[in-house]
């Protein structure tokens, strides 16, 4: 229930304002049921009840006085009147205005018995309106007498007799002048409806003809021929009727194929054509059909109350399947355009002249649902038959058809089709169809004075066989009003009952004045007649009501009626459907995220977590022995960077698996960034400080002489330098792709899949993924360069293989950890965006190459380390020497090493000069000899084995010679 609103009960607060502030004995002498709170509530009356002006119903029932001067107003339920004081007012005595008299609601009668065509109604024993007593007495006008009873009594909301008419004293047959109306009716055909509709209007004709205040001086004659539903022979009796006396003043065909033709060479003979059985909707044009009018409603007609249903039961796609033919194409035009405004969608449109296998495939392909069907019978059943072998119908699907097919028109043997009928009784069930209503639903009195059960009772005694045997049984109502129509524009263009009019027997077929007041009393008509209603449009349809029937069980239920001049929906609630509920327009889409797997988002982050503690204990082990020389010469701090690397690359696994299960669209573009910038730097630090080593490594061990002075010394500040600028780099790109193109989320929809249970759904699948619009760009650069470091750490680490330097002592092992790392990354990044739609192998994929590679890395570059360490025990040693020393002694090893290789230095080039001053010596040497041989023969050796001595040279200074070589090579 509805709150009062604050301003309500301000309004209440003022109402009651004079009862607090008026002062004790206000008001005068007080009633037995007055009170100076002002009056007491009245209890509204029996099937009625009063309208509080200005509060609501809450604020009623709270309160139980009203204040001086406020107004109650009577108000009744139904077809009452209030009897007695409408509005009442509270007095400063604490009572209401006129409490001597009550207020009631009584019961009225119908209005319609208070006045009396030509004629006078005298009310006794009550005031208007006619309440329960009245009586009311029939008086008729002169030259007119009364038919029916001259009175009648108000009881209980309902008159004693019904309404009686005057009728016109008529001229005797004899002297009634004849007027002739030309007729084709289709006694065979593919519309038999002149089997019905011929009788009918036989009997209209009988019934007006005995009418005395209708056409008193004119006879209605009719001439009529068999059209067989079939235009070339409507041709033939066209012509006839027109070249053959008498002259016809009306022409009355049926079919809307022979409807066309006679409507339009009607204009050129100045003919008025009123139609009992033509449906086209082409025939609504005024300017090709001037003078045509029929009873019977345009196809059209049908085409609100589907959009009504279609609103009602809030579909907003269908689709459509018609045979070719001109009636049924127009009247999809005009549905098109009706739900276009109604913001109704016709998804697919399907037509066949003969088969119609192929457009109800079509449909079954395109998922349609609700399908309107615009065809004869006969194609009917075709149809049908090709939706039960397509299954095309069920609790998925709600059928439109038109209702003036016979009732068992599924069950009558057609040997075009190979359905049996349990077959086609199956296909059917459920479907919905709108008919026109061509007997009057309400058993009320026409202007014949027969309500329309009546009039089926007489029309059926007048048939030769059963009804539904008879073709147009159903628009025989139609036929029936079309004469009275006729008959009541004939009389009043003749001016019957004694006014001015034209001659009707002076017409012809040049007389233009004529046709026109026809014409005007024609377009003019409104009465109630059998079929309901009658009253024409613009373009000369008539407008009716809408019959709603559903096929329950085999048989047409009624479940509402639709009255398109009013907009009304009378709905009856008897519809029934296969699944409980009306079925919807389309499949309905479920749209659900595929999720990363939580087992193996959690078993993969045990791992990550695991490996950021194996990162951490690591680190903490680097820093804690960093003072040991063994961990000196393998660069401790480019080590530590790789720690903090595989840390970040580790804790990047937690956001990449995060998705919409955990967290919100508002928070996604956060854990994409969180995911980006987090192995990014993570790759940056890890590989980039191994590669930074390797790299040091290849400069100086491979080169030639040029780079030995390099070998002697190592600047620390070089190599941060070179990760430094790795990770700016790495900075300034993730930076540049955040700010210009930012990542979001972007959801990836996936074909529909089917539903393991029995449900009118469909699942759309759909995947979360960041993304930005220029993605495969900002990859490319990305990976390109990351790429193409991989690819140089290969091939530096292979060719720094077989170095060995004490400056970095583990770069073997960090060669061995950049092929692992290469390898695995130039695998998984390929891999990995092939799989981007698989959600669980695309992070099972990139999660474990980050997670083996770092554990490669932490494992290969620091187990060795601590391996040594607790092995052979350095760090105790070093630990001792050190407390011994008061200081390291790393420092003045290093100085001893380059003091001696500086030594050694010296001395080289030292052993190089004396190396070329006994070359030359010899030289000289070998030069002596030569001469001295020149200029004494050779002498006899020395029996004592020594050398030869030459008479110059004693031999002392020989000795002395000798030994100076030998101290030199010495």
């Amino acid at each position: 229930m509805r709150r009062p609103s604050r301003r309500a009960w301000m309004l209440l607060l003022l109402l009651l304002a004079p009862l607090f502030l008026r002062p004790p004995g206000a008001g005068g002498a007080q009633t037995p049921n007055a009170t100076s709170e002002g009056c007491q509530i009245i209890h509204p009356p029996w099937e009625g009840g009063i309208r509080y002006r200005g509060l609501t119903r809450d604020q009623v029932k709270a309160i139980n006085f009203l204040p001086v001067d406020y107004e109650i107003e009577y108000v009744c339920r139904g077809e009452r009147e209030v009897v007695g004081p409408k509005v009442r007012k509270c007095l400063a005595n604490g009572s209401w205005t006129d409490m001597d008299t009550p207020s009631r609601c009584v019961r009225i009668c119908s209005k319609s018995y208070l006045t009396l065509e030509n004629g006078k109604v005298f009310l006794t024993g009550g005031d208007l309106p006619a309440l329960d007593g009245a009586r009311v007495d029939f008086r008729c006008d002169p030259d007119f007498h009364l038919v029916g009873s001259s009175r009648s009594i108000c009881s209980q909301g309902q008159w004693s007799t019904p309404k009686p008419h005057c009728q016109v004293n008529r001229t005797p047959h004899s002297e009634r002048r004849a007027v002739y109306i030309g007729a084709l009716f289709p006694m065979s055909g593919g519309w038999p409806g002149g089997q019905a509709c011929q009788p009918a209007v036989e009997m209209a004709l009988e019934d007006v003809n005995s009418r005395r205040d209708i056409l008193p001086d004119y006879e209605l004659k009719l001439i009529h021929h068999d059209s067989k539903c079939d235009p070339g022979q409507a041709t033939k009796y066209l012509y006839e009727l027109l070249y053959n006396d008498p002259i016809k003043i009306i022409l009355m065909p049926g079919c809307s194929s022979v409807s066309t033709l006679v409507a339009e060479a009607a204009r050129m003979w100045n003919l008025i054509v009123l139609s009992y059985g033509s449906s086209s909707p082409a025939l609504s044009n005024r300017q090709r059909f001037p003078t045509f009018f029929r009873t019977h409603p345009s196809a059209t007609l049908h085409n609100p109350t589907r959009v009504k249903l279609f609103e009602k039961w809030g579909w907003k796609k269908i689709a459509t399947i018609q045979q070719t033919t001109e009636v049924f194409t127009s009247t999809l035009d005009d549905l098109e355009e009706r739900v276009k405004e109604a913001g109704i969608e016709i998804t697919f449109r399907q037509s066949f002249f003969s088969d119609p296998a192929v457009p109800v495939k079509n449909l079954k392909r395109q998922d349609a649902r609700i399908i309107v069907g615009l065809f004869y019978e006969t194609e009917a059943r075709k149809v049908f038959c090709e939706v039960y072998k397509e299954r095309l119908f069920g609790k998925k699907y709600v059928w439109f058809l038109i209702g003036w097919y016979a009732d068992n028109w599924f069950k009558i043997y057609d040997p075009s089709i190979n359905c049996t009928v349990d077959e086609m009784t199956e296909a059917v069930e459920g479907h919905i169809t709108t008919e026109i209503v061509m007997l009057n639903p309400a058993n009320t009195r026409s202007i014949s004075n027969m309500t329309s059960q009546e009039f089926v009772e007489k029309l059926t005694k007048r048939l030769k066989r059963h009804p539904e045997e008879t073709g147009g049984f159903q628009e025989a109502p139609l036929a029936y009003d079309a004469i009275w129509a006729l008959a009541l524009a004939l009389n009043k263009t003749s001016g019957g009952g004694g006014r001015s009019g034209v001659r009707l027997e002076d017409f012809n077929y040049n007389n233009q004045t004529i046709t026109d007041q026809i014409y005007r009393a024609m377009n003019s008509s409104s009465f109630e007649g059998v079929s309901g209603h009658v009253v024409f449009d613009a373009s000369g349809s008539r407008m009716a009501w809408t019959l709603i029937e559903q096929l329950q069980g085999g048989s047409y239920k009624k479940i509402g009626y639709y009255d398109s001049t009013k907009d009304d929906l009378s709905w009856s609630k008897t519809d029934k459907w296969i699944g409980g509920s009306p079925p919807a327009d389309q499949t309905l889409v479920i749209k659900t995220f595929r999720f990363l797997s939580q087992k193996l988002f959690i078993s993969v982050s045990v791992l990550s977590s695991l490996g950021i503690v194996l990162a951490v204990v690591c680190l903490s082990f680097n820093i804690y022995n960093s003072h040991v020389r063994y961990i000196q010469n393998s660069q401790p701090n480019l080590n530590n960077l790789t720690a903090v690397g595989c840390s970040l690359a580790l804790a990047a696994v937690f956001p990449l698996g995060l998705d919409g299960y955990h967290i919100g669209r508002n928070q996604f573009p956060f854990v994409c960034q969180a995911r980006l910038w987090l192995l990014g730097l993570g790759f940056s630090l890890g590989y980039g400080s191994m590669f930074t080593k390797i790299w040091w490594v290849h400069t100086v061990f491979t080169k030639k002489e040029e780079k030995k002075e390099w070998r002697k010394t190592l600047e620390p500040w070089k190599l941060y330098a070179t990760v430094g600028l790795l990770v700016g780099m790495d900075v300034l790109t993730l930076a540049i792709w955040q700010i210009v193109d930012p990542l979001h989320r972007t959801i990836e929809t996936f074909a529909k899949e089917e539903p393991k249970e029995d449900i009118d759904v469909s699942i759309l699948p759909q995947l979360e993924h960041c993304s930005s619009r220029k993605m495969n760009t900002w990859l490319g650069i990305f990976y390109g360069y990351k790429g193409l470091l991989l690819l140089l750490g290969i091939f530096l680490a292979y060719e720094t293989k077989s170095v060995s330097t004490e400056k970095i002592n583990d770069h073997r092992a960090v060669g061995m950890a950049i092929y692992n790392v290469a390898v695995l990354c130039l695998i998984t990044a390929p891999v990995t965006m092939i799989l981007s739609s698989q959600q669980d192998a695309a992070f099972a994929f990139a999660s474990l190459a980050i997670v083996f590679s770092s554990y490669i890395t932490l494992v290969v570059l620091f187990v060795p380390k601590m391996r040594r360490l607790i092995t052979r025990g350095e760090w105790q040693s070093e630990a001792q020497d050190t407390m011994k020393t008061g200081s390291s002694t790393n420092n003045n090893e290093e100085e001893k090493s380059r003091l001696l290789e500086k030594e050694n230095r010296e001395l080289e080039k030292i052993i190089a000069e004396k190396e070329e001053r006994v070359s030359e010596l010899r030289h000289q040497l070998q030069s002596r000899q030569q001469l001295r041989s020149r200029r004494h023969p050779p002498t006899p050796p020395d029996p004592s084995g020594g050398l030869p001595r030459g008479p110059a040279e004693p031999p002392d200074r020989l000795s002395c010679d000798g030994s100076r070589v030998h101290l030199l090579y010495k």
